[in-house]
């Protein structure tokens, strides 16, 4: 998956002087939403961090990818659902997803003024997710296989710009998943499907909750001429 970011980040930059550009960091947290552990919707108590490139169309919205990788980790004693704190399973998985969308700011953000600048913006896509398919046996969680899953982020954040060429970010997103066993409740492995529990209909979410910090390079076409 870093070979298949690095691959695209190649050919974006390839068309540097078209528009303007930007390239960074994201730093955060993670937490996992499904069978296993608390409800908390934003609970970021896990590492997660990643790049990220964006492709600057207009003032109001831009093209972007970005790679992440987070730890998800939960447990059915930190849970106030008494059937979970009951059954005491817990489960740690890592997460790596590739993500392509777009960014659309609600207010102008015109990176040729050198003035103090904010917006909230939104983003939606596509995901790619790698993750280990897991299965719960005698109380323990084990590993099945390396697998992957798509997904559809939804992302809202709060972003300004500091200083030259700089912007700083704050952002949560929640990915829905296309894949109930991130924590184990729903291998996929027939050989496993006697395994299962929880809710089988509903399938596992995670968050992203980070700062992002950018650097933008590149020609300063006129956006209006778009």
């Amino acid at each position: 998956m870093k070979r298949l970011f690095l691959a695209v980040l190649f050919l974006a930059l390839s068309n540097v002087s078209a528009q303007i550009h930007e390239i960074g960091v994201f730093v955060g947290g993670a937490n996992y939403i499904g069978d296993v552990g608390k409800t908390n919707y934003i609970d970021p108590h896990e590492l997660s961090f990643g790049l990220l490139y964006k492709w600057n169309k207009s003032t109001r919205h831009s093209y972007r990818i970005s790679f992440l990788q987070g730890r998800l980790t939960a447990n059915d004693f930190d849970s106030e659902v008494t059937g979970r704190s009951r059954r005491g399973y817990n489960f740690t998985n890592t997460v790596r997803e590739i993500t392509a969308g777009l960014e659309f700011n609600f207010f102008e953000f015109d990176l040729h003024q050198m003035d103090r600048q904010f917006t909230p913006y939104v983003f939606t896509g596509l995901t790619y997710t790698n993750y280990d398919e897991l299965y719960v046996i005698n109380g323990r969680t084990k590993v099945d296989i390396n697998s992957g899953t798509f997904g559809i982020p939804m992302i809202v954040g709060f972003k300004g710009n500091i200083a030259t060429n700089w912007i700083l970010g704050f952002e949560v997103g929640a990915r829905y998943t296309f894949t109930d066993n991130l924590d184990g409740s729903n291998p996929k492995n027939s050989n496993l499907q006697s395994l299962q529990f929880g809710n089988l209909t509903s399938n596992d979410w995670y968050v992203f909750s980070g700062l992002t910090l950018t650097y933008t390079f590149g020609n300063k076409p006129c956006f209006c001429a778009d």
